[in-house]
């Protein structure tokens, strides 16, 4: 019967075995690092880009048929849109000016990625060229414009 043997370095490299032990700790390290960084990036995302949707249409609902041209005492009419992509709920606040003077102000309060629309009317009141009707709006009580829009209306 034979016996098995096995055979053992007579010595045995001492700083070896330490730089195994040192590379293995830092093996396991990078490991648990990369697995926590992981487990993050996954679990919390990233924010995409923070904006408002700030738009006009048409009284037909489009990108067309806005009231440029306008007789004296008519009636002009756009949709309003507000589209809160900032993360966070927002308070703003809506300007309408004609000519540089206040036709409407209010208060709009949306949640993250809530949609308002409302229908605007204004009149003509006065004749000229190339009227200014300008919207304006505000973001959280700031006192500088977050965004604007405005039509030219001439009114015959």
């Amino acid at each position: 019967m034979k016996s098995l043997r096995i055979a053992y370095p007579r010595s045995l490299n001492l700083k070896y075995l330490g730089k195994e032990k040192i590379l293995s700790v830092i093996l396991v390290a990078a490991i648990i690092a990369s697995s926590t960084t992981l487990i993050y990036i996954v679990v919390i995302p990233k924010p995409g880009e923070v904006f408002t949707e700030f738009y006009l249409l048409g009284s037909n609902g489009t990108a067309s048929e806005y009231p440029t041209d306008l007789t004296v005492g008519e009636d002009g009419k756009v949709i309003i849109f507000i589209v809160n992509y900032e993360y966070e709920n927002v308070t703003y606040r809506l300007e309408v000016n004609f000519n540089g003077s206040l036709i409407h102000a209010e208060q709009v309060f949306l949640i993250e990625n809530e949609k308002w629309e409302s229908p605007f009317k204004f009149k003509a009141t006065k004749k000229g060229i190339n009227q200014k009707l300008e919207f304006i709006l505000y973001k959280d009580h700031e006192t500088k414009a977050y965004r604007t829009l405005h039509l030219y209306v001439s009114v015959i």
